[in-house]
């Protein structure tokens, strides 16, 4: 019997090796970072009944067909975009006039800066949510609304009343939102809202056989998207903690757009590829630009998401950074770069820069707070100035370049939203909109205290070993 059970066990230790050896052969070849690639390599091969089954779950680095289904609905989404872009052109609406530097961000989002917009800067979760509902009652054709969380809450409780009053007057409502990120959300919560007359659906990260497993993968957009002509993009889900309801957050610190004018309809195609992802169909919308009145900003929406060819999101954090001149005032509630945008913001500190970074000083995710400690110290040897915001959560992902470029989305400074969410940003070209950036900033920098490298070399070994390991963890945060 001992030897019939030791036989077995050596039978199962092979068959995890060869298994292991294999799927290491398969991070070497996909990993998208040297470092990734050798610390699966090593724990398959080590340790492969632990690490398999992770590795099926974390070690993907790529979104595994949603390009083909983005291809395969080309024929439905090509042409509305092609005539869109021909009258786009046609009506003067895309700017020639681009300094070097912008036409790298055009070439990262296969899109031009788009002129006669008008961008407003939301601030919190009160002006943001009023604007939005605002922007969802005057609907009168559809409304597309896409969220990273929904909550089935008092804020998740005021979008589904307002959705459905919209769908009862015959307005088409769809609805996308990431079954990961939104993984309480009640059954009950989805029922309603599909008896009531509105199309609600899962992203489906793991739909199709080779996907099961993925759930690494985030759709971390936030967009909503009114008749074609208005839009909201940013860091607020729908939730109560983002009108600073939770009592054990407190006040949460947060930063949405609202974009009238023709680049509405970028937003609008990166939520019509996604919902193609999960459904499978392309609903009829409006695709005429027009401009926005009183507009007069350059706008581009960046799209970016691990299904793209190159790395789009870590290119454009390190373009932005390598951009600036005279200012650079990053905001971002997590904080694990990798080495490219690391050095990039060395660099921009050592030619003069003024590189300011403003984290939050409570943490969400505890990997994620531990990480942000290891880059205290080459962060100042090299200039670059972290800021830790003090009351409540500091959520926003707002970046500002100089005096006249600044962006606001849903994509942080780390790996994940680098290489393994989906995520939008919108960047504008304009000095009054930057500059209302830079007020804001400004007042977020009265509620910061300046982080310094002795915020982890005072503290407790057992606390540095934690930062040490978070680190080693940061390609899978």
């Amino acid at each position: 019997m001992a030897t019939d059970i030791a036989t077995l066990f050596g039978i199962v230790a092979a068959v995890a090796e060869i298994v292991g050896i294999v799927t290491a052969v398969q991070a070497v070849m996909e990993a998208r970072t040297s470092q990734g690639a050798i610390a699966w390599a090593l724990s398959l091969i080590t340790f492969p009944l632990l690490t398999v089954p992770l590795y099926w779950v974390f070690g993907r680095s790529k979104f595994q067909g949603y390009v083909r289904a983005r291809r395969s609905g080309d024929l439905e989404i090509y042409h509305v975009l092609q005539e869109a872009a021909r009258r786009a052109y046609q009506d003067g609406l895309v700017r020639q006039d681009l300094h070097d530097d912008r036409r790298v961000f055009e070439q990262l989002a296969k899109m031009p800066f788009l002129r006669s917009n008008r961008v407003e800067l939301l601030i919190d979760g009160e002006a943001t949510f009023d604007a939005i509902f605002a922007g969802i009652e005057s609907a009168r054709d559809y409304v597309l609304v896409q969220s990273y969380i929904v909550r089935d809450d008092r804020a998740g409780q005021d979008l589904k009343a307002r959705l459905i009053r919209k769908a009862a007057e015959g307005v088409r409502v769809y609805f996308l939102y990431d079954e990961i990120g939104s993984y309480a959300l009640t059954r009950r919560y989805e029922r309603e809202l599909t008896r009531g007359g509105v199309q609600i659906r899962p992203f489906r990260t793991t739909k199709g056989p080779r996907n099961r497993f993925q759930l690494n993968f985030r759709n971390h957009r936030k967009i909503v998207v009114v008749d074609g002509r208005i839009a909201f993009v940013g860091g607020l889900n729908f939730g109560d903690e983002y009108l600073g309801r939770d009592p054990n957050i407190g006040p949460w610190r947060d930063t949405h757009v609202r974009i009238a004018g023709p680049a509405v309809h970028v937003a609008q195609l990166a939520f019509l590829e996604d919902w193609y992802w999960a459904t499978h169909e392309v609903p009829s919308l409006d695709w005429n630009p027009s401009a926005a009145v009183d507009g007069t900003q350059n706008v581009l929406v960046l799209a970016t998401g691990p299904a793209d060819e190159l790395e789009t999101c870590n290119l454009f954090f390190v373009q932005a950074i390598n951009a600036a001149h005279h200012r650079l005032w990053i905001a971002s509630p997590y904080f694990v770069p990798d080495r490219q945008v690391m050095v990039a913001l060395q660099l921009a500190a050592l030619r003069g820069v003024d590189v300011r970074i403003v984290l939050p000083e409570n943490p969400d995710h505890v990997l994620v707070y531990l990480s942000s400690f290891s880059f205290l110290s080459e962060a100042e040897q090299a200039g670059v100035k972290i800021y830790r915001y003090r009351p409540g959560f500091m959520h926003h992902k707002v970046l500002l370049i100089d005096s006249d470029l600044a962006a606001v989305g849903t994509a942080n400074l780390d790996n994940r939203s680098f290489r393994l969410n989906f995520e939008i940003t919108v960047i504008v070209d304009d000095e009054g909109f930057a500059s209302d950036v830079a007020a804001m900033f400004e007042h977020d920098f009265t509620r910061c205290r300046l982080a310094k490298p002795e915020d982890l070399t005072h503290r407790s070994f057992w606390f540095k070993l934690a930062v040490r390991i978070a680190r080693l963890m940061a390609p899978v945060q």
